[in-house]
């Protein structure tokens, strides 16, 4: 299924849930209560209008080498649990930190998500043609794959977006230099100008610049952004919640208007 069909209405925003630590990792807490948290922050962003939500492990972070079943298993209960709330029209993805995509695909087919989000898909042949082939033994090739970009410069847009679209990426996520910074508008515009596939900002996202690259990108991933004092870590906001998605919202009328 192309990525489009997912989303209802132009230019998602989709919320990032930040699962607490797997089981094994620092400061790993009870599954159920790092369980609970996260359908409680994936029910407040639901009630305040986002358009799809992606389970990701990034308390896990640093990772070391390829994730354990526990983080699996972890992931798979999470994300399960998620979309069980959000329901058949949320659209729901999962990412697993440190490029472990083949644990992303196997939790989203486990857990019925919509869509995995991958890293290094550009630069990683050998894992493209793992991860594609296990999506085809899982029955699972309308799966779309989000692929991560982080181009430093617009110069090597190109050559990105080429690779990614031969790995058969759906849509792509442009990256901001590190975490915290969203992309360079120009390495933005190139991605936009190589590919026909939806482009989202993937980062450094809040209500005080998403109206900078409303009228760029095609859609939004917010994580920090929505969490108080913009820190990953913190609980999710209400009120920088309903701030974001207020400016999405007129960024709409604005193009229905025009």
């Amino acid at each position: 299924m192309p990525l489009s069909h997912l989303f209802q209405r132009p230019k998602p925003i989709i919320g990032v849930l930040h699962v607490g630590p797997s089981p094994g990792a620092p400061d790993a807490r009870p599954v159920h209560c790092s369980v609970d948290r996260t359908v409680a922050e994936a029910r407040l962003l639901i009630e305040h209008g986002v358009d799809g939500l992606l389970v990701e492990n990034m308390h896990d972070m640093p990772v070391q080498g390829e994730p354990g079943p526990e983080v699996t298993a972890f992931l798979t209960r999470a994300a399960s649990a998620v979309k069980r709330h959000a329901g058949r029209r949320m659209p729901v993805g999962v990412r697993a930190m440190g490029g472990a995509n083949r644990v992303a695909l196997a939790v989203a087919v486990g857990a019925s998500c919509d869509f995995i989000r991958v890293d290094d898909w550009a630069e990683n042949t050998g894992e493209a043609g793992h991860l594609l082939r296990l999506r085809h033994s899982l029955g699972a090739d309308r799966l779309p794959i989000l692929a991560d970009l982080r181009p430093t410069q617009a110069g090597e847009c190109a050559r990105l977006v080429d690779r990614a679209t031969e790995h058969r990426a759906d849509g792509f996520t442009v990256l901001g230099p590190g975490r915290g910074f969203p992309p360079d508008p120009e390495c933005l515009d190139a991605v936009l100008t190589r590919t026909d596939l939806p482009v989202l900002v993937g980062g450094g996202l809040d209500h005080t610049n998403l109206l900078d690259f409303v009228d760029l990108a095609d859609g939004f991933l917010v994580g920090s952004g929505l969490k108080e004092g913009s820190d990953w870590r913190a609980p999710v906001c209400e009120e920088r919640v309903r701030a974001l998605v207020g400016a999405v919202e007129y960024a709409r009328g604005q193009e229905v208007a025009s």
